[in-house]
């Protein structure tokens, strides 16, 4: 994935605001719904959303710009800890008493021994370390005296394999299939339910790695993508929804964006600004019933200054005054 950073167009020292400003812009551009005729959409909107979960939470952003984690979220391989020298300590930052385990697989299976450091050491450091591990594989050499061994069959079952994937709220609330890649290479159609909530986890049985007990399972991890307009509250949906000045004074009726499909409200004459109204039903699947949609009403300016448009402002302000904050 490229740069999490180069896919918002931020700078790397843009604002949180910035940032989520510029989430929401590219949000509407590239959203699929927008550009049906697009088979790439989906994709360019999947890579839009893992750019923000890294650079729209602090933690995920700093440990990405300290280079802890990649542009998937994924860590980075920091390197081995101790191998620098140190006071007391020999070649490769091992002291003498360390003790070091190895693996072989030979003819009386696999084995495991340890030893301590001496004088020889691992005198040529990590390529040592490696050449001691697996020096013996594939030789037919005898397990060392000492050597635990274990037969292929004590193993049992493979072993599971977490994996994760993301979805749209809307896709989360109304249940969706995304196709995944297995760690075997092979890809599968999966499930994800409605109603499913970030953090939850899907397990396709018999999906992991292969053992001779049996292969293990395939445990997915789902996360939800921010939402341009739309944020969960429980089981509701809360929605910032924009009006005009002259809307918000002489009442009108207005389209509301939902998780499924637009509905229109009413809005009454003389209605403030951060006046909610509740939609039943309209939020998000639970299993007590789904929620409601809460649309904020958030009363908006031209952009552009207005000369009438402030002359009447002024003079409502001489004529008819008064104090929206007297009660502060």
């Amino acid at each position: 994935m490229r740069d999490p950073y180069e896919v918002l167009g931020v700078d790397r020292k843009a604002s949180a605001g910035d940032i989520k400003g510029a989430f929401r812009r590219l949000a509407k551009k590239l959203h699929p719904d927008a550009n049906k005729n697009d088979p790439k959409a989906a994709s360019r909107f999947a890579e839009l959303n893992a750019a923000y979960e890294i650079l729209g939470e602090d933690d995920k952003r700093k440990a990405f710009d300290r280079g802890e984690i990649d542009a998937e979220g994924k860590p980075r391989f920091r390197g081995f800890e101790g191998f620098g020298a140190g006071a007391g300590r020999g070649p490769g930052g091992y002291g003498p008493d360390a003790e070091f385990e190895t693996f072989s697989f030979g003819p009386e299976g696999f084995t495991r021994s340890s030893r301590r450091g001496g004088g020889a050491g691992f005198g040529g450091g990590f390529e040592d370390i490696l050449k001691e591990a697996f020096g013996n594989m594939g030789r037919g050499a005898r397990a060392r005296r000492g050597a635990e061994a274990f037969e292929p069959e004590d193993f049992g079952a493979g072993a599971d394999v977490a994996a994760a994937v993301t979805v749209t709220l809307p896709e989360a609330a109304r249940g969706v299939t995304q196709r995944l890649r297995m760690p075997n290479g092979k890809d599968v159609d999966v499930k994800i339910p409605e109603g499913i909530t970030s953090g939850q986890q899907i397990r396709l049985r018999g999906q992991g790695m292969a053992g001779p007990g049996g292969a293990g399972d395939v445990l997915i991890t789902v996360s939800i993508a921010p939402h341009s307009l739309f944020t969960l509250d429980g089981a509701d949906v809360r929605l910032d929804l924009p009006i005009t000045l002259y809307e918000a004074t002489l009442g009108a009726k207005v389209r509301v964006p939902t998780l499924d499909r637009p509905v229109e409200i009413t809005i009454p004459p003389a209605t403030s600004s951060g006046r909610t109204f509740r939609l039943k039903g309209k939020g998000f699947p639970a299993k007590g019933g789904r929620g409601d949609l809460l649309a904020t009403v958030r009363i908006l300016l031209p952009q552009a200054s207005d000369p009438e448009l402030e002359a009447l402002m002024k003079k409502w302000r001489s004529e008819k005054p008064y104090d929206p904050r007297k009660d502060l």
